[in-house]
């Protein structure tokens, strides 16, 4: 690549920086252009062009770039030594490039109206509005647990694959289009990560590859759990970023889902980050709350959190605070709290289509 081809790439990351930064203040027009019209030929054509395939194409894309990174430092070290500003701009070339591909293929829907507008919703804080979610959340959990087991104490075992689980999961997103049409799923592509060992030590469920539109779910989750980051990570994959976004229409899919162990999750999901919240804010009546759930129903929280604790390791605190930032830079200003504001979402969708 020619010297003023290159100049022109790497410095042309600072206007790309500007030029998103000016589009956030104007989400009606990211959610006409882009979310709502250029984005869906993207992520069509690339569910059209991976869907199909059984393994993940961002995972092999990325071993393939973090392989010839490596090979790339080894053998031009002594360059990289004599010229480090040519090193510097060559990875600038590289960062624009990136950062240009990402907002193009999906980062902008960072910056696209929120979810709740298109459901007719606002966030609800009213802690007793909480409470009488709780307590139907409750009922509703025991209900069908009790339902799937005949026994109160028994954990709820699923008995499904991964993969009969993904399809369950479209299967979910073709009834919920029903309710809610801009919800829409087509062309399918969702995967078990490659990398879910690594997910698993860093902490992750799963994650969108912006750079070929696949939804990635860790393959080891649990699938009491399963099933909802499926949902969650489709979610993303039609076009929204945030989290509390996503965990909300996780659970939509999964909850509207006409199989009964998929309404498990969802109701034991929703109950778990409400439970949570509850627990951060007033000890007393989470302490309250917790007898009056089928002893069945906490030991398949217990079972999810074995399942955390037994890949907690020194690095996940790391990997943690750089997704935090990330979030943070791509406009969720609560960084990894936003999962955890679903539980405002969820109160004010049920307050209007109750359970």
């Amino acid at each position: 690549m020619k010297t003023k081809i290159k100049n022109i790439i790497a410095f042309s990351f600072f206007p790309q920086i500007l030029l998103v930064k000016w589009l956030s203040y104007y989400p009606e027009f990211i959610e006409q252009y882009y979310s709502l019209g250029l984005y869906q030929y993207i992520t069509k054509f690339f569910r059209f062009l991976n869907g199909w395939i059984p393994f993940s194409i961002g995972d092999v894309l990325y071993t393939f770039l973090a392989i010839y990174a490596i090979r790339y430092v080894v053998t031009k070290r002594k360059c990289i030594w004599k010229k480090p500003g040519y090193f510097l701009k060559n990875g600038l070339v590289v960062l624009s490039v990136a950062y240009f591909i990402f907002n193009i293929c999906w980062g902008l829907n960072y910056y696209r109206l929120p979810v709740s507008t298109a459901l007719g919703i606002q966030e609800n804080n009213d802690r007793k509005d909480l409470l009488r979610f709780v307590e139907s959340l409750i009922d509703k959990t025991n209900e069908i647990q009790l339902k799937l087991t005949n026994d109160s104490t028994a954990v709820v075992k699923t008995p499904y694959s991964n993969q009969e689980l993904f399809y369950k999961t479209i299967d979910g997103y073709a009834s919920l289009e029903k309710i809610h049409p801009f919800l829409k799923y087509e062309n399918p592509s969702i995967k078990n990560s490659l990398y879910s060992i690594p997910l698993s030590y860093m902490g992750y469920g799963g994650y969108l590859n912006p750079f070929t539109n696949e939804a990635q779910v860790n393959g080891l989750i649990p699938p009491f759990r399963f099933s909802v980051i499926s949902g969650h990570e489709v979610g993303h994959q039609i076009g929204y970023s945030a989290e509390n976004e996503t965990n909300l229409i996780g659970y939509l899919v999964t909850v509207h889902n006409k199989d009964i162990y998929f309404k498990y999750a969802a109701y034991a999901y929703a109950l778990s980050y409400c439970l949570s919240d509850i627990k951060q804010n007033d000890e007393k009546l989470f302490n309250s709350l917790l007898p009056k759930i089928n002893s069945g129903v906490l030991k398949n929280y217990q079972e999810l959190n074995d399942f955390w604790e037994k890949y907690e390791n020194i690095t996940e605190p790391v990997f943690k605070a750089i997704f935090n930032s990330f979030l943070k830079a791509n406009n969720q200003t609560d960084g990894i709290k936003s999962y955890s504001k679903v539980v405002l979402l969820l109160v004010s969708y049920h307050q209007k289509y109750p359970l």
